[in-house]
C-alpha cells in the first residue's frame, strides 16, 4: 500500500509526541511507586474496649468473614510513627470519644487546654461533653426557628466551640463528664434517637414552642448524661462555667479564627464552609490558596502554636495499624498534588468531613513535613507506641495539603495574612 510523505511526516509527529509525553511523565513521577495489599479488618481499641463497655458485644472470630481492605501497603517503609522523634508542644493525654460523634469538641477542646498552658502556663482539663451538651440546646433551637429544616445531627465544626464558650462558659472535666451509670466511655446513639424523635413530633404537630422544645431537650440529655452545673468549686473559690473562662483559664473565644482552603469560594474573602456539619451556615472562614495555607502550618507548628485541624481519615494510605497517614503514588504522586486536585476530590465528595484533630507537633524527613496529631477516635490507640497514652496519627504533608480542609488557630499566628482581608 502506498503511504504519502504528508502521512509519514503525521505518522512520525505523533510517535515523537507520545515520547515526549511519555518522558514528562516518567520524570514528573519521580517518586517510587507505592504498594497496595487487602488487608483483614482486625478488632481494635474500640471493638475491645469501647464496645465492651457500651454494649458487651464481643468480636465474632471467623476468619472466613473478616472484612479486608484494599490499603496501602506500608511494611516496607520507613516510618517516623514514634512520639519521641517529633518536637512538640504540651497537650494533655487524649480522652476518648467513646462511640459518639463529638470529635470537633474534643480536637478543639485539647487545642484550648494547649492555648492555657502557652498563655498563662496552667495545666487544666476542660469538659468536652460540656461543650457538646449546650451544642444539642442550640442545634434544637435553630430546628424550631427554620420550622425543622435546620440540621440536628451529632456532628458539628471546631468554631462550635467558641460560640458555646461565648454563650455558656466552659468549666473542668472532673465537674462535669457526662458519664452516668457507672459507664467508661460515651455513647450518644439512644439519647439522639430520643432527641431526633421528639423533634419530629414538634415538626409533624406544628408545635414550635421553644421553651418547651428546649427544656424537654435539656431533660433527655440530663438522664443520659446527667445535668451540668451551675457552679463549682477550683482551688478553694467558686466559680460559674462563664467566670472559669473569664477568671480562671483566661481564654478569649475571639481570638481564634478558621483558616479554610478550597477553590469553590474566592480566595482572601471570608466563606461559608459549606458542608452539613457547618449547620448553622456560619461565614466567617478564612478562604486562602493552598500555599498559605500549608505555610501557616508549618510556620505555625513551629512558633509553638497548635491546631485543631479536620478533613478526610478514609483513605486507603490512611493506616490504622501503622497510625501513619501517607497519600500513596497510586492515588496522586506527590508532585501533583494542588489546589484543582484538592477541590476536585471535595467536589466529586472523595474528600469528605470526616474528622477533626489536634495538630501538636512535627518533624522533617526526607525534606517533607510530618505532623503529630492527638485525637480522641478509636483507632489512634489499637497499637502502643512509646506513649501510648498520648492516642495519635502521624501525618505527611501531603495528607494535609490535599485531605484536611481547614484549621482553628490563634489570630496572632496569622496576623499578617488577616491583613490581606478586606
Amino acid at each position: 500500500m502506498f503511504i504519502s510523505k504528508k502521512i509519514k511526516i503525521k505518522t512520525m509527529k505523533r510517535i515523537i509526541t507520545l515520547v515526549l509525553i511519555s518522558v514528562v511523565a516518567y520524570s514528573a513521577l519521580g517518586q517510587k511507586k507505592d504498594k497496595a495489599v487487602f488487608e483483614e479488618y482486625k478488632a481494635g481499641f474500640y471493638q475491645n474496649f469501647i464496645m465492651k463497655d457500651i454494649s458487651a458485644v464481643e468480636e465474632k472470630q471467623n476468619p472466613e468473614k473478616k472484612e479486608k481492605k484494599f490499603m496501602m501497603d506500608h511494611s516496607e517503609l520507613d516510618l517516623p510513627n514514634k512520639v519521641s522523634l517529633y518536637k512538640r508542644e504540651w497537650a494533655n493525654p487524649v480522652i476518648s470519644q467513646g462511640n459518639a460523634g463529638s470529635c470537633w469538641a474534643y480536637s478543639t477542646i485539647s487545642m484550648y487546654e494547649t492555648e492555657v498552658k502557652r498563655l498563662s502556663g496552667k495545666e487544666v482539663k476542660l469538659s468536652e461533653i460540656f461543650i457538646v451538651y449546650w451544642e444539642y440546646v442550640e442545634k434544637a433551637r435553630r430546628f424550631v426557628t427554620e420550622r425543622g429544616n435546620s440540621l440536628f445531627e451529632h456532628g458539628s465544626e471546631s468554631n462550635a466551640v467558641a460560640r458555646i464558650m461565648n454563650k455558656y462558659g466552659t468549666m473542668p472535666i472532673n465537674v462535669y463528664t457526662g458519664l452516668i451509670n457507672g459507664r467508661k466511655y460515651h455513647s450518644h446513639d439512644a439519647m439522639y434517637e430520643e432527641m431526633m424523635g421528639y423533634l419530629n413530633s414538634v415538626k409533624k404537630n406544628n408545635v414550635w414552642n421553644e421553651e418547651l422544645v428546649l427544656v424537654t431537650i435539656k431533660t433527655i440529655m440530663n438522664h443520659h448524661l446527667g445535668e451540668p452545673p451551675t457552679e463549682f468549686n477550683v482551688d478553694g473559690k467558686r466559680y460559674t462555667p462563664k467566670s472559669y473562662l473569664k477568671d480562671y483559664i483566661k481564654i478569649n473565644p475571639d481570638d481564634y479564627v478558621e483558616i479554610l482552603s478550597y477553590k469553590q469560594e474566592p480566595y482572601w474573602e471570608q466563606v461559608e464552609y459549606k458542608v452539613p456539619d457547618n449547620w448553622w451556615h456560619n461565614a466567617e472562614y478564612y478562604n486562602v490558596p493552598l500555599d498559605i495555607y500549608m505555610e501557616v502550618v508549618k510556620k505555625s507548628i513551629r512558633e509553638g502554636y497548635t491546631i485543631s485541624i479536620g478533613g478526610d481519615v478514609s483513605e486507603s494510605g490512611f493506616s490504622r495499624n501503622t497510625q501513619v497517614a501517607l497519600i500513596p503514588s497510586y492515588d496522586i504522586p506527590s508532585e501533583y498534588i494542588d489546589e484543582d486536585s484538592r477541590q476536585f476530590r471535595f467536589s466529586n465528595k472523595t474528600t469528605t468531613d470526616d474528622h477533626g484533630m489536634h495538630l501538636v507537633g512535627y518533624i522533617e524527613k526526607d525534606g517533607k513535613d510530618w505532623y503529630l496529631i492527638k485525637d480522641s477516635s478509636s483507632g489512634s490507640r489499637n497499637n502502643d507506641h512509646d506513649a501510648p497514652e498520648f492516642g495519635c496519627y502521624f501525618f505527611h504533608e501531603d495528607y494535609v495539603k490535599l485531605k484536611m480542609m481547614g484549621f482553628t488557630i490563634h489570630k496572632d499566628a496569622v496576623k499578617d495574612i488577616l491583613k490581606k482581608f478586606k
